[in-house]
């Protein structure tokens, strides 16, 4: 079976990932399966930019087709605020607990009128060769006080409200086909299944 690694650290994000590519006959490896401890800083000036970073990186050092991703939430009453510095906007190292009680604060203070936002990623495939490809997602909502619940690796999305289905963007909310429909990481990844067939010579 082919193999795929998927650069990140965050346990979310790899669950996430290796459940999207679930239906390929695909072998996900974490960097961590492999004893990678090294780490890539993440200070370009776009998603793109550190997405393909990330994955160029681990791509060429470990010789395997390699996904990685670069996202953040953009909130419109703040100016497209934290954007590509969301995990690292109240200070690097914060923990998932201490982005909720600061964003807690934010959250009460932003005008009704004013919540709408968006997460955004770019998640990029990269080969070995320096071959990269990469693709797009986004979803809309807004902010609202939140979930009781919180998901690890993914502190913004307790205040993610989709009110086209009046649910917050959170895994235990969503039916799997709401969470195919609006998760923007799946969005992307499913824009670039067909490229992981033709290129792993999976068909």
């Amino acid at each position: 079976m082919k193999k795929i690694l998927i650069a990140t650290k965050n346990e979310g994000k790899l669950f996430e990932i290796s459940k999207f590519l679930s239906d390929l006959p695909v072998s996900t490896l974490s960097l961590k399966d492999l004893g990678i401890s090294e780490d890539i800083d993440e200070t370009e000036n776009t998603y793109r930019e550190n997405s393909q970073k990330k994955a160029l990186f681990f791509s060429k050092l470990t010789k395997l087709p390699t996904i990685a991703d670069d996202g953040g939430i953009e909130i419109e009453a703040l100016g497209g605020k934290p954007g590509i510095h969301s995990r690292r906007w109240f200070g690097k190292d914060k923990t998932d607990n201490q982005i909720i009680n600061k964003m807690k604060k934010i959250a009460k203070r932003l005008p009704k009128e004013k919540r709408k936002a968006f997460f955004k990623t770019v998640v990029s495939l990269a080969f070995p060769s320096g071959k990269i490809i990469s693709a797009k997602g986004k979803v809309e909502g807004e902010i609202r006080e939140p979930h009781l619940k919180y998901l690890k690796g993914y502190p913004y999305r307790s205040f993610f409200y989709l009110p086209k289905i009046k649910k917050f963007y959170h895994e235990s909310e969503l039916t799997q086909k709401e969470e195919r429909m609006y998760n923007h990481r799946y969005k992307a990844i499913n824009k670039l299944k067909p490229i992981i067939i033709k290129e792993l010579c999976l068909t």
